[in-house]
C-alpha cells in the first residue's frame, strides 16, 4: 500500500513538472530572473537597482489579490499545509497569487506526528525540497514573488537533527556574549543551508514573574543583560544572510499573576516600567543589530491589544526605534482582538484594526484565506485604503529584497548542506554552551568536585536522573541522541565504581498540582520507591539526586501556582539526607524554584536548567571536576511565591524587609530576601578584585565613561568568573532603580592569573526617563559598583556628570 502511494506521488510530481514547471525554464537569465515572465528586465528584477526603486516598481505591477497574499503566513506541512510538495491543486488555492512566508516547512516538528516527513533529512534533501517549493512560487504565480521560509530557533534551529542548544534560560546563564554570537551564527548558517530565510529568535521578553511557564524560553529578568545577549544572537543569525525575528513585542511576559494558557493578557505594568524594563531590550536590539523581523504579541497593554496598537507597532517600533523590517503576528494574535479582548465586533473588524495599526503579516494555525478574503472585502468596501496596503506589502518585500530572494532565491549547493548542518565542531560547541550555563548554587566544605578515586559506590536517584524529554522542545531541534544524567555518570565512572540507579519517586504525584494546597499521604507504591532509594543510599559513598521539572511541567501554557519541587521530591531528599550520607542535588528545571529546605540542609546544589542532549556528559564532567562551573543566575530565586514580584532591578526599598523597631511599628510576619540573587553563582576556585578605576571622575553629559578593574584567580584550579558592573544614580528627578546592571564580561583565568577587565559606560547607560518621559542623562553623582552578583559588591567608586 505504501509503495503504491509513493508511486502515485512520484507520478503526480512528474506530471506537475512536465505540465507546468517546464514552460518557464526561459525565465532564468544571466544575473537576473524574469519573475513576471514578460520577457524583459523590469526594475524590480534588476539587481543593480536600488531596493526602494525595485519595491516601488514591483508594487506598481501587483494586483490587489497579489498584495493581500503578501500579508499572510502559510503554516507548513503537518501544521496547516496538507501537501509536502506542490500539487496541481495549488493552482486553485489562494496562494496561486503568492504568499508572504511559509513557516516550519518540512522540518519534522518534534512531538507532532502529522509533521513527520522524509524531506527533513538528510539535510541536502530538505534543501532540495525547499528549492522545489520556492520554484513553484517563482514559476507558477504571475509575479513570481519568492517565499520567505520561516522557522523557530530559540535554542537551535527547529529542524530534524539540527544542532541542539540548551534552553534560552541556560544561554542567559552563560553571560558569554561571544558564545551567544557563535550560537546565532550556527543557527543562521544551518537555516541558510536548509533553505530557511528567517528565524524566529531571539526571545527578548524579561521574565519578571518566576511562576510564568515560559521563563525557560527567556534569557532572564534583566533588560540590559537580555539586550546584550539578544543583540549578539541577532548579529550571529543575520551575518549568514538570514533574517532574525524578535519575540514577543511587547509586554508579553508578565500576564496578571504570571498566568499563561487561557489568560495571556492584562499585564500590570506602569508606563515608565514599560519603557525601562519591557521595551528596553527591543529598542536596543532594533537600533544596534537591525533585525529584519519582529513578532507582535497577543496580549494587551492598558486595555489595548498590542497587535491592534498603532502606538506600539508604528509610533514606537518604526518611528522611534527605526525598525525597517516586517511585523508578523504571533499565532492567533489577530483573532484575539475579536475572541478574547472583544475590541472588535467581528473578525473582519479585528483585521481592519491590525492592518491600520501596522501589522504586516498575519500568522495562525488556519488557512491563510481566512485572513486574506475578509481583508480583500475591506479593501473593496473602501474601509482599508490601498495606500495602507501598499505600505504593509512594501515592508514584506523590503525584507525579501534585503535577503537577496529576488537575486538568488534558491539554495545554491544543496549537496553541501550535509556538511554545513550539525557538524562535529557544532556538537562540541553545543556541549560547551551547556557547560557554561551550569550554575553552582551551594558547595559546603568543598564537597564538589567529587574525587572519583575515592568513590566505590555511587547512588544516582531522582525522577530527572533518567529523564530526557527536557532536551527537546516545541521550539528546538528534534531527533538528536540524548545522554541522561545517570548514563553520563555511569559512562564517566566506567568500571572504577559501582553506580546504582533508583528512581525514588515520580516528578509529580497523582494529585499534583492540587497536592500543593491539599497535602495527601504517600501511597504504598510511593513509600516503597523512597525506601528503595534510601536502602541503596545507605550503601553509597555519595548520593547524586537529580530533581526538578521536565518539559511537561514548565513551558508555554504551563504556568505554575507554586514553585516548590513538585510531587514527592522533597520527601525523597529528606529521606536521603537522614541517612547521613552526603547528598549532591542536581536541578533540572526551567524556572527558579523555592528550594529553601534543600538550600539549608543539603551540602551541594548544581543548577543545570534544561541543558542540551549531552546533559548527562557535561553534568558528570562538572560533578567530578573536569569542568569548573562558572555560570551566573540571570534571574532571582525567591524564597516564596508570596514575595512575588521579586526581581532585579527594583525600586529603592521595594524589596526591603521589616523594621525591627520604630514609630511605624515592627514585626516578623514575612520571609524576606532572595534565596539566590540575580547574578549569583559559585566556583571551585576563588577570585579577587582590585584597582577599580573610573577615568575622569567628572564628565559632561554625552561623554563615555571608561571603567577598569583587575581580576585575579586566587584559587588552585582554572575557572571562569563573570565580572558584573552595576550603576547607581544617587539622586534623580524621578525615582529610579536602586541600581542596575550596565556591564558584564566572562573571563577564564588560570590559578594565579590576573587580567584587566575594561568597560565603557555610554550616555544611554546613564539615561533615565525624566518627569516628561524623555530619556535624559541628568547631572549628578553616580556610583560604579563591581561585584560577583547584584548583592555581592566588591568595589565601589563614584563619578559626577556636570551640566
Amino acid at each position: 500500500m505504501m509503495m503504491k502511494k509513493t508511486l502515485l506521488l512520484c507520478a503526480a510530481l512528474l506530471s506537475l513538472e512536465s505540465a507546468s514547471f517546464g514552460q518557464h525554464k526561459n525565465i532564468y537569465n544571466k544575473n537576473w530572473i524574469d519573475f513576471n515572465k514578460n520577457g524583459k528586465k523590469d526594475v524590480f528584477e534588476d539587481p543593480s537597482q536600488e531596493i526602494e526603486k525595485r519595491i516601488a516598481d514591483l508594487i506598481s505591477q501587483m494586483t490587489m489579490e497579489e498584495k493581500t497574499c503578501q500579508m499572510a503566513t502559510l503554516y507548513g506541512y503537518g501544521r496547516v499545509l496538507k501537501d509536502e510538495m506542490p500539487t496541481l491543486e495549488w493552482k486553485t488555492k489562494v496562494w496561486k497569487d503568492g504568499i508572504a512566508n511559509i513557516d516550519e516547512a518540512l522540518n519534522s516538528l518534534a512531538y507532532n506526528k502529522k509533521a513527520q516527513t522524509a524531506y527533513s533529512y538528510p539535510f541536502s534533501k530538505h534543501a532540495d525540497a525547499i528549492n522545489t517549493l520556492q520554484k513553484w512560487f517563482i514559476e507558477e504565480t504571475r509575479m513570481g514573488i519568492p517565499v520567505d521560509f520561516t522557522n523557530e530557533g530559540i535554542h537551535g534551529l527547529c529542524h530534524d537533527r539540527a544542532t541542539p542548544l540548551p534552553a534560552p534560560i541556560n544561554i542567559g546563564s552563560t553571560w558569554n556574549k561571544a558564545m551567544v554570537r557563535q550560537a546565532g551564527d550556527i543557527v543562521g548558517r544551518e537555516a541558510k543551508a536548509l533553505g530557511y530565510t528567517n528565524v524566529y529568535a531571539p526571545i527578548l521578553d524579561p521574565a519578571r514573574d518566576q511562576r510564568w511557564g515560559r521563563v525557560v524560553e527567556c534569557y532572564g529578568e534583566n533588560p540590559f543583560h537580555i539586550a546584550e545577549l539578544g543583540k549578539q544572537m541577532v548579529l550571529g543569525i543575520q551575518g549568514n544572510g538570514v533574517a532574525a525575528t524578535l519575540k514577543h513585542f511587547a509586554v508579553y511576559s508578565v500576564p496578571k499573576g504570571g498566568r499563561d494558557g487561557d489568560a495571556r493578557t492584562d499585564p500590570h505594568v506602569a508606563l515608565r516600567e514599560l519603557h525601562q524594563i519591557h521595551l528596553y531590550p527591543f529598542r536596543r536590539v532594533v537600533q544596534e543589530a537591525a533585525p529584519m523581523g519582529v513578532m507582535s504579541s497577543y496580549n494587551d497593554y492598558d486595555g489595548v491589544p498590542i497587535t491592534g496598537s498603532h502606538y506600539f507597532l508604528t509610533e514606537l517600533l518604526r518611528e522611534k526605534y527605526g525598525f525597517t523590517g516586517y511585523i508578523v503576528s504571533d499565532s492567533e494574535a489577530v483573532e484575539y482582538l475579536y475572541s478574547k479582548h472583544h475590541v472588535a465586533d467581528d473578525y473582519k473588524g479585528a483585521i481592519k484594526q491590525v492592518v491600520e495599526a501596522g501589522l504586516d503579516v498575519r500568522t495562525n494555525f488556519t488557512m491563510p484565506e481566512q485572513y486574506i478574503m475578509p481583508l480583500r472585502e475591506l479593501i473593496k468596501e473602501g474601509k482599508v485604503s490601498m495606500k495602507t496596503i501598499d505600505e504593509r506589502v512594501s515592508h514584506v518585500l523590503r525584507v525579501k529584497f534585503r535577503l537577496g530572494l529576488f537575486d538568488q532565491p534558491y539554495v545554491q549547493n544543496t549537496k553541501g548542506s550535509d556538511q554545513l548542518v550539525h557538524t562535529a565542531k557544532d556538537e562540541s560547541f553545543s556541549a560547551q554552551l551547556s557547560r557554561e550555563s551550569l550554575v553552582l548554587l551551594k558547595n559546603d566544605q568543598n564537597l564538589l568536585p567529587l574525587d572519583p578515586k575515592k568513590l566505590k559506590n555511587i547512588l544516582v536517584t531522582g525522577p530527572l536522573a533518567a529523564e530526557v524529554n527536557y532536551t527537546t522542545s516545541r521550539y528546538g531541534p528534534s531527533n538528536n541522541p540524548v545522554t541522561s544524567v545517570v548514563d553520563g555518570i555511569k559512562k564517566y565512572m566506567g568500571s572504577n565504581a559501582q553506580v546504582n540507579y533508583v528512581k525514588g519517586c515520580d516528578i509529580i504525584d497523582p494529585n499534583w498540582p492540587e497536592s500543593e494546597i491539599i497535602p495527601s499521604p504517600l501511597s504504598a507504591a510511593e513509600q516503597a520507591g523512597i525506601e528503595e532509594a534510601v536502602a541503596q543510599a545507605r550503601l553509597a559513598d555519595v548520593i547524586i539526586a537529580v530533581v526538578g521539572e521536565d518539559e511537561k511541567r514548565v513551558g508555554e501554557s504551563l504556568t505554575r501556582t507554586g514553585l516548590n519541587l513538585p510531587g514527592r521530591q522533597l520527601q525523597l531528599l529528606m529521606a536521603l539526607h537522614a541517612t547521613g550520607k552526603p547528598v549532591v542535588m542536581v536541578m533540572v528545571n526551567g524556572q527558579p524554584l523555592t528550594i529553601n529546605w534543600e538550600n539549608r540542609y543539603l551540602p551541594a546544589i548544581l543548577e543545570a536548567w534544561f541543558p542540551g542532549p549531552q546533559s548527562g556528559k557535561i553534568i558528570a564532567e562538572t560533578l567530578f571536576g573536569d569542568y569548573n562551573p562558572g555560570g551566573k543566575l540571570p534571574i532571582t530565586f525567591p524564597k516564596s511565591v508570596g514575595q512575588l514580584e521579586y526581581n532585579f532591578p527594583f525600586k529603592p526599598a521595594s524589596q526591603a524587609g521589616q523594621p525591627s523597631s520604630g514609630n511605624n511599628g515592627y514585626g516578623k510576619t514575612s520571609v524576606n530576601g532572595a534565596l539566590y540573587p540575580f547574578g549569583y553563582g559559585l566556583s571551585y576556585t576563588t577570585f579577587e578584585y582590585s584597582n577599580l578605576q573610573v577615568k575622569q571622575a567628572t564628565q559632561k553629559a554625552g561623554s563615555d565613561i571608561a571603567v577598569s578593574v583587575e581580576v585575579k584567580n586566587t584559587g588552585k584550579v582554572k575557572g571562569d568568573d563573570v565580572v558584573q558592573l552595576y550603576l547607581k544614580d544617587l539622586v534623580s528627578s524621578v525615582t529610579t532603580y536602586d541600581s542596575d546592571l550596565r556591564g558584564f564580561e566572562r573571563l577564564t583565568l588560570l590559578p594565579g592569573e590576573q587580567k584587566t577587565v575594561k568597560f565603557v559606560l555610554h550616555p544611554d547607560d546613564l539615561s533615565i526617563l525624566d518627569k516628561d518621559m524623555n530619556w535624559k542623562v541628568e547631572p549628578g553623582k553616580f556610583r560604579v559598583m563591581i561585584g560577583q552578583s547584584s548583592e555581592d559588591i566588591k568595589l565601589k567608586q563614584e563619578f559626577e556628570i556636570i551640566p
